[in-house]
């Protein structure tokens, strides 16, 4: 018997591609190891970290086993960890930058795009990988943040082995402390890029389902007070991600981007229509613009649209998606490899 329904039905079904999911999203990972005054002497190392992440999270984001989550972790992870990281290149966990006191105190943040869930860590120390401890928080406690003490406590409750503070002190970083409180002895708490003193990574990524992830680590700013928190571990600032809308990891002037709730503002905009570079863009070019500070930040839209920009002089940059490689440092710079 003729029915309109069906017939209306069969209609609507012909005309609507028939995707699997895989077909629908290549999955892509994208990574950031800090914006800034990038002396000449560290280009080489920083490429070579953010390259060797990207690959490190893409080969982790391709494991039918692995999630987003766990491809920015390990992305991050690598960059804390890295060898070229361990000489001060991208000076975050181990090579981080000094504080006033010449100590190492550290941020970090991870959050999945389709339940909302962060966790996140400020101001600890002795410890590896602040990452993971983030991850910690958010999938062994009801909290979304630990600081401090309080945190150094819970990563021991976690078993989470501490290092040592020599061995997280870099030769670098002790250099680069030297020449901050040198350069801002009158003004030695202000917080300055000027050389190259801020350290932050970051790693964003879309998997074959369109689930978001974002992971942000740093260790600060040169000279900063014992104690200071930047927007790294705070929502919506140093990263923040919906499956929605997408993902945003932010790096620069901490106090700025917090004031601007930089990452939740760009993802705002992608929202509302703009594209992920072009929402990016124009976010950071109105916080400077407003605080003449500057910063850079890596986005992804949930459909994998990329967004990469800077104000700062510089922002090593890396991503893969399928067997192409991109990474860079300077504006303009694009590098493009094929990789197995």
């Amino acid at each position: 018997m003729y029915s309109p329904i069906l017939s209306v039905f069969f209609l609507v079904c012909s005309v609507i591609p028939c995707f699997s999911k895989n077909e629908i999203m290549q999955p892509i990972l994208l990574v950031h190891g800090g914006a800034g005054d990038i002396p000449e002497s560290r280009v080489k190392l920083k490429l070579n970290a953010v390259r060797n992440a990207a690959l490190e999270g893409y080969k982790v984001l391709m494991d039918p086993k692995k999630t987003a989550l766990d491809a920015v972790e390990a992305a991050v992870k690598f960059m804390e960890d890295d060898e070229s990281c361990n000489a001060g290149a991208l000076s975050t966990g181990r090579g981080s930058v000094l504080n006033l006191d010449g100590e190492v105190e550290m941020d970090a943040i991870i959050m999945e795009g389709k339940n909302l869930q962060i966790g996140s860590v400020a101001a600890v120390k002795n410890i590896r990988h602040p990452i993971s401890l983030a991850r910690l928080v958010m999938e062994h406690t009801k909290h979304v943040m630990l600081a401090g003490e309080g945190a150094n406590r819970f990563a021991k409750e976690m078993n989470v082995p501490e290092v040592s503070s020599d061995w997280l002190i870099t030769d670098y970083a002790k250099q680069t402390w030297k020449e901050c409180i040198k350069n801002n002895k009158s003004h030695v708490t202000e917080l300055t890029e000027s050389i190259g003193g801020v350290g932050t990574v970051g790693a964003v990524a879309v998997d074959a389902d369109g689930h978001v992830a974002v992971a942000t680590s740093t260790g600060g700013t040169c000279g900063k007070l014992p104690g200071r928190v930047g927007d790294t571990p705070i929502p919506g600032s140093g990263g923040y991600c919906d499956d929605k809308i997408g993902a945003v990891s932010t790096t620069g002037h901490g106090e700025s981007i917090m004031r601007h709730c930089v990452s939740f503002d760009i993802l705002q905009k992608m929202g509302m229509g703009e594209s992920a570079q072009d929402a990016t863009r124009n976010v950071l070019n109105n916080m400077a613009n407003q605080t003449n500070m500057t910063a850079g930040a890596i986005t992804l839209s949930k459909n994998g649209d990329i967004g990469i920009y800077f104000n700062s002089r510089r922002m090593a940059w890396g991503y893969q998606v399928g067997d192409t490689l991109h990474y860079g440092i300077n504006k303009n710079d694009d590098i493009i490899e094929t990789v197995p």
